[in-house]
């Protein structure tokens, strides 16, 4: 009987996932793109809609062979590559290699590297996103005409070999306005005032505000004088106590940035070695008794929403001091109100 093809990124992803779906499917891995448009050239065609001209990158001829191959005599293929537009542009590349429809379902996404995620991935194929696809490709057209055109002016003006693009031009632009609102800014002069009172055992901080209701604020050296003259010896009363209660949140799950500044502060990382354990924890380590198991969610630079499946299991129990309190409903979700439902 003909095994069922599972096309991932990285290989050590594909070791993995063959654990999990054990017999009856064949896992190979793309090891990221497999066509990209030519280095020697533009690549997109400006004046035709600006289509873009791919070819197969160097180096992956062996690989894309072999994918052929487990292709061919596959029963089923499923693409499961990353689940962003570079994901999803990658399965675009391999379905239009592979001879596969684009929309049929054959493309499937999970979100962290577990066997009840992958296996419910499985069951629940859909069809390329060919927005996703269409957002990787203007990014990348973007990236190819801008930097082609920009980076021979960096090597005539500044440096040979330096590259320009889409970001540097944009971060530029962003620096230099910084820069001229530096520069236009006038300063001004201002003082502040500050003690400590004793009250009994308790020392209270206090600054200066104002006078009575009416809020001051200090311009000059004179000014903050005459405050100080004027408090000397003068009794002093508190107007009003304001009682209120903070809640401390716990940090919420690690963005890419964030976690490349915590490995570094803490840690002494570099941020290719932060990237790489990362890579590794999320793509599986064996465990012993387990197998390989992916122990992290993929890491996004801006969402912070923890997957279901690895905060669930911690909810029904704890130690005596945790579960003695009262407790949210349901788990706490970064940048919501209601908490996870989902």
């Amino acid at each position: 009987m003909a095994s069922k093809l599972v096309i991932v990124e990285s290989p050590a992803k594909a070791k993995t996932i063959g654990k999990f779906l054990g017999r009856g499917f064949k896992v190979e891995a793309s090891q990221g793109h497999i066509r990209d448009l030519p280095k020697s050239q533009i690549g997109v065609e400006v004046d035709n809609n600006f289509e873009p001209k791919y070819i197969t990158i160097r180096g992956r001829g062996d690989i894309l062979s072999k994918i052929r191959k487990e292709a061919r005599s596959a029963s089923k293929i499923y693409l499961a590559t990353d689940p962003d537009r570079e994901g999803e542009a990658i399965s675009w590349h391999l379905a239009n290699v592979l001879g596969i429809d684009e929309d049929s379902a054959c493309r499937i996404e999970f979100h962290e590297v577990t066997s009840k995620a992958v296996k419910a991935a499985v069951k629940s194929p859909r069809k390329i996103n060919m927005d996703l696809v269409n957002a990787q490709q203007a990014r990348r057209v973007l990236d190819r005409l801008v930097g082609y055109k920009i980076s021979p002016i960096l090597w005539q003006k500044v440096k040979k070999g330096l590259s320009a693009g889409r970001v540097q031009s944009v971060a530029t632009k962003i620096i230099c306005d910084r820069e001229q609102e530096i520069e236009s800014f006038i300063p001004e002069e201002y003082w502040t005032l500050g003690t400590t009172f004793t009250i009994g055992n308790a020392e209270i901080a206090a600054r200066y505000t104002g006078i009575g209701d009416e809020k001051h604020e200090l311009k000059s050296r004179a000014e903050a004088d005459a405050v100080i003259e004027r408090c000397k010896g003068a009794t002093f009363t508190v107007s009003a106590i304001r009682r209120s209660e903070r809640r401390r949140l716990p940090a919420p799950p690690f963005t890419t940035s964030n976690l490349q500044q915590e490995a570094s502060r803490k840690l002494g990382f570099s941020t290719q070695k932060t990237m790489q354990i990362a890579q590794q924890l999320y793509e599986g380590v064996e465990l012993a008794g387990e197998g390989s198991q992916g122990l992290v969610t993929p890491r996004s630079p801006t969402c912070t929403r923890p997957a279901r499946a690895p905060r669930t299991p911690t909810r029904p129990s704890g130690p005596p001091w945790w579960t003695a309190g009262p407790r949210p409903s349901r788990p706490r979700c970064p940048g919501t109100s209601t908490g996870c439902t989902s």
